[in-house]
């Protein structure tokens, strides 16, 4: 097999996130699911919007944050996402290939706009997200560059992307191309809503064995496997997924590859200001672990400094130098 072109190709939601620091009054004033997404429509978003206060735009949706952390610490890197030819969808463009992802989807013309997600932060540092996917539902197989998605280490896939029927068709396109070229597929969960109503499919992938590396949280566990107890729900799991990692927030993250299981604690944080992002930057310091072939451990220890970086500032895109950062936690020269 030749070498990858990229180590790592995600398809995901084509974001353009606004965040806002807010107080908990406004978030029961709004009536919003406080620490959860909620999906809205475009007035929605208008008046969510408006609703804010000083807010700062930058791009994001999950698979794409994964890459920035991916292209941060190194990795080569290709993102496929939808936006429309709108003033949104030119800044997610610059900004993703600005961090050195490559991002050669074309825009779509006319209406939905380009998506976004409205993004309030509390005191305590939970995000209550608002997402109004617009264009980002309308990614077509036909976008998809198979020869890009063969010649890919890994190819990357964003849970959230599987709720509308055309970017969920180009996802199984895709796998079937991964597959077909020898490439190992890793699917993040994203959220329990997304279980709830394709919970079926993700279980059918996992049976036959079409996902080298899940990434799940805690509570996409239990809702996956139907066990509440959580080494009830990573023994009825690992056994059928080559590399399982469920982060666990403060208390850390445990990752099952192959009978081996490792564990690590939170990385400590002086002050958590925006969770926004901690589950995507954690699999992109896992993921560039697993793709150099370090150790499960050592994936893991990437994964919680990649976390602790992301939630102490605003915003799911890094803010310091993470690969010195990396140096530095890990003792490397």
């Amino acid at each position: 097999m030749t070498a990858p072109r990229y180590d790592v190709i995600a398809i995901g939601n084509a974001i353009v996130d606004v965040v806002a620091s807010c107080s908990d009054e406004l978030i029961e004033e709004l009536g919003l699911n406080k620490g959860g997404m909620t999906l809205v429509d475009e007035d929605q978003a208008r008046d969510l919007y408006d609703a804010m206060g000083p807010a700062r735009e930058i791009s994001g949706g999950s698979a794409a944050n994964t890459l920035a952390g991916l292209s941060a610490l190194g990795a080569q890197c290709a993102f496929v996402g939808q936006v429309a030819d709108d003033q949104l969808g030119t800044v997610f463009a610059h900004d993703i290939r600005a961090v050195g992802i490559d991002f050669d989807t074309p825009a779509r013309p006319g209406q939905p706009s380009t998506a976004r997600c409205l993004i309030f932060v509390t005191p305590d540092g939970q995000r209550t997200m608002n997402t109004f996917l617009g264009a980002s539902q309308f990614l077509p197989a036909a976008a998809l560059d198979e020869e890009a998605i063969g010649g890919a280490g890994i190819l990357y896939l964003e849970g959230y992307l599987w709720d509308p029927e055309e970017p969920r068709a180009a996802m199984r396109r895709a796998i079937e191309s991964a597959k077909a070229a020898g490439r190992k597929v890793a699917f993040t969960l994203s959220d329990g809503f997304v279980i709830a109503r394709h919970g079926d499919d993700f279980r059918t992938l996992i049976a036959d064995r079409l996902i080298d590396i899940l990434f799940a949280n805690e509570a996409e566990l239990a809702a996956l496997t139907g066990a509440d107890d959580f080494e009830a729900g990573l023994a009825r799991l690992a056994p059928q997924v080559p590399v399982l990692v469920v982060t666990r927030s403060e208390k850390g993250a445990v990752a099952v590859a192959q009978g081996e299981r490792a564990a690590v604690a939170a990385e400590p944080v002086d002050h958590v200001v925006d969770t926004t992002g901690a589950g995507d930057l954690f699999a992109a310091g896992f993921l560039y672990g697993h793709v150099k072939g370090e150790p499960l451990a050592m994936c893991l220890r990437r994964g919680a400094i990649a976390a602790a970086e992301i939630i102490s500032h605003y915003g799911a895109r890094p803010e310091a130098d993470l690969a010195e950062l990396m140096r530095q936690k890990l003792g490397q020269s």
